[in-house]
Order: structure tokens, then C-alpha cells, then sequence
């Protein structure tokens, strides 16, 4: 019966209309020593037609270089200003001289308050997290800015379980603040951002995790045994169980974003599944889905929302081959494999024929899009006459 009750919870504790195919995010890194300018790669998301965009800092160059491009901005605070930024007095400082300079003209739309702080192990930085957002957030509505949302991207290890999707809880040792953050998300009308890679579970279990599944290729799919919903791909089954890690802490109305997803093109020996073909198949698949107006199975009538980690190969990162080779493109503007985008090398700047016939493609889907929405909101009026008289007796 609770059960019952949490997932009515679900479906209708958020109001979003269908949304509009719009584009795709993506993540630019600068950890890289031969990286094109912000200029150059302004052109290059243009052409692209690519117009989100997040950022691991607050770098002038690009802010300025931005300006009047209609690009949408995450900015990132660094983990390490996270005490600093509590002070209220320090984060309006910060505002006035990292972000306000640059507004309107650049589109900032979202300040990301450090990144994946719950699963650092560093339980000081994990405590400042929600009073450095109180802080940035006070500090942007008092400079008139309070358009950009606040949030902070997570990775899939604050889950405690996961899998079936309907299963997810937070971690219990950090249920107290992860309340405190999700009340502040609840209260400003900020997004979820999860970081969620598909390719980690497969590397970890490649015998028992079937690639087709996790790379977006047909196939049977799971039905989750208790909502009875399918999943053909595990970035959607992800998605939806942190939404319902979320409901089940009171939280079922919040929207969930995945900040950063992608696939290795190479990889250690010991990095099952890096390679060029499995990247490929795993980004153009997601790029169709997401240009077809996707949602996920228990929120089918709202886009997910996605940022693709990343647009250049960045080759001074740090740790395995993999890490510094995430990227779309490599540092020269040629692909680094074909997604259905272009390739920039020299001073072309012409969309391809294969993105434009991705684009035509996607307007297709996307009556199919239409229909599934129709047939999930009748299915969602179903679930509400069966289970209204249940709520109303557990209200009351």
C-alpha cells in the first residue's frame, strides 16, 4: 500500500509540461595543454547548434568570450571554496565579482556549489555544502539575480541501492544532510544533478551487465518487478532511482538532471568496454534519444534533461587512460569518433550532412514522443482512480 502511495507521489508531484526538443549540454574541461581558445570553441558549439554548456570554474576568458552567444552557463564553485562561501558577507563578494560582471550578456542560468561533495569522504567539506548554497543563493537574489539556480552534481554513490530503480535510497550515513539539501532544492526550485555513468557498472561487471543494455542498443530490457515499468537502458533506471531515493525522504516533486554521462574511446587493459566503438554507439544513441524529447520511464512527460561529459579530450587530467579520453572531439577540432556531429579541423564551421539528418530523424521520433506521452498521462489517471481512495484514508 505505501508503496502504491509513492509512486502516485511520483507521478503527479511534478508539474512539468512536455517540453520542446531543445539542445543538448555538454561539459567543457580545460585540464588540457593544447586546447583551442573560448572564442574558437564558441564557433564551434554554434555551428553545433549546441547552446548548454557547463563549466568546472568560473573562468573570465570564457564568461567574456561568451557574452551575447544566447549559450546557457553552469559555472562551477570549487570544492575547496566551500568554507569560505559560507560566510555570507564572502558569497555576495563572489557574486558581485564572478558573476554579476558578465550578466546579462552571458547567459548564466546555473551555479553548480562544488561537485560530487556527499561521496568525497570529507565530512567538514559535506557540511558546508548547504549553508555555502544558502549563502550563493541569498547572496544572487539580492544582486538581482535570482534566475540562476543553485544545486551541486552528485555521483550515483550516494545511493545505497539502486537497482530495481524503484529499490533507490540515499546512503543512511548521509540521510540528515542530504534532507537539509533537498529541502533547499524543494524550496528554490532547483534540479537533481546527478553524475551517471553506465560505463562504470559495466566495467565493474561486464559478465553479468549486458553492454547492449548500457550503451543504449535494442534489447529485452528489465521490468522493474514493483512499478512494473521497463527499462531498455541503465541511464533511465538511474535517473528514476534517484527520484525515488528522493520521494521516499518526502521529496517526489524535485527534477532530476543528469550534469555529466559519457563513455571512454580508450582505456587501461584492465578498463573493460573503453573503446571507440562502444563510446560511439553509447553518445550517438543518447544524442538520438535526447533530440527525440526522451523522458524516463516514470517520468516519460518530462525531457531529461542531460549534460554529455565531454567536448575535448583533456590530456593532462589525472588517473587511468580513460580520463583523458571522455571527449567528443580531440583538441584540433577533428572527431575523436562520429556521433552525427562535424568536425571542425581548419576553418570550416558547416554542419555535416549526418547532423542533419539525425535532426530530421529526431522530428520523427518525436511523434512517437507525442504518443507515448498520451498513453503514459492515460496510464497515470488509471493509477490515480485506483489508488485516490487509499491516499485520502492514509491523510486522514
Amino acid at each position: 500500500m505505501f508503496f502504491h502511495v509513492l509512486l502516485l507521489f511520483l507521478l503527479h508531484g511534478f508539474g512539468g509540461e512536455l517540453r520542446g526538443a531543445s539542445s543538448l549540454g555538454i561539459n567543457y574541461g580545460q585540464i588540457g595543454d593544447d586546447l583551442p581558445s573560448p572564442d574558437k570553441v564558441l564557433d564551434m558549439l554554434l555551428a553545433l547548434k549546441i547552446t548548454k554548456v557547463r563549466i568546472y570554474d568560473t573562468n573570465q576568458q570564457i564568461l567574456s568570450a561568451f557574452a551575447n552567444s544566447n549559450v546557457e552557463i553552469i559555472v562551477t564553485v570549487e570544492n575547496e571554496m566551500l568554507g569560505e562561501l559560507m560566510d555570507p558577507q564572502q558569497a555576495l563578494q563572489w557574486v558581485a565579482t564572478r558573476i554579476k560582471p558578465y550578466v546579462p550578456a552571458t547567459r548564466v542560468t546555473g551555479i553548480a556549489i562544488g561537485n560530487e561533495v556527499f561521496t568525497d569522504d570529507d565530512l567538514t567539506l559535506m557540511e558546508t555544502l548547504v549553508p555555502a548554497m544558502l549563502s550563493i543563493h541569498t547572496a544572487l537574489s539580492q544582486l538581482g539575480l535570482d534566475t540562476i539556480k543553485v544545486s551541486t552534481p552528485s555521483s550515483l554513490a550516494v545511493l545505497q541501492e539502486s537497482y530495481p530503480p524503484s529499490a533507490g535510497s540515499f546512503k543512511s550515513e548521509i540521510t540528515g544532510i542530504m534532507s537539509q539539501f533537498l529541502q533547499f532544492l524543494n524550496t528554490t526550485k532547483a534540479p537533481f544533478w546527478i553524475n551517471a555513468y553506465p560505463y562504470f557498472a559495466y566495467k565493474d561487471n561486464p559478465n553479468n551487465i549486458p553492454l547492449e543494455y548500457v550503451i543504449f542498443n535494442p534489447n529485452p530490457g528489465m521490468i522493474d518487478p514493483y512499478t512494473n515499468l521497463h527499462y531498455d537502458n541503465m541511464l533511465y533506471a538511474q535517473a528514476d532511482a534517484v527520484l525515488f531515493a528522493m520521494a521516499k525522504l518526502g521529496f517526489g516533486g524535485i527534477e532530476v538532471r543528469v550534469s555529466e554521462t559519457g563513455w571512454p574511446s580508450k582505456g587501461d587493459p584492465n578498463e573493460v568496454g573503453a573503446s571507440l566503438e562502444n563510446a560511439a554507439n553509447y553518445n550517438r544513441n543518447l544524442l538520438r534519444r535526447q533530440m527525440a524529447n526522451e523522458g524516463t520511464p516514470l517520468r516519460p512527460n518530462l525531457r531529461l534533461e542531460v549534460y554529455l561529459f565531454a567536448l575535448f579530450n583533456e590530456n593532462m587530467k589525472p588517473g587511468p587512460t580513460s580520463e583523458r579520453n571522455y571527449g567528443l572531439y580531440q583538441p584540433d577540432g577533428t572527431m575523436a569518433y562520429n556521433v552525427g556531429l562535424s568536425s571542425f579541423k581548419g576553418t570550416s564551421f558547416s554542419p555535416s550532412s549526418s547532423s542533419i539528418s539525425l535532426t530530421s530523424m529526431a522530428t520523427r521520433e518525436m511523434k512517437g514522443s507525442t504518443i507515448g506521452y498520451c498513453r503514459s498521462l492515460v496510464y497515470s489517471m488509471f493509477v490515480y482512480l485506483i489508488t485516490s481512495r487509499v491516499f485520502t484514508r492514509r491523510l486522514f
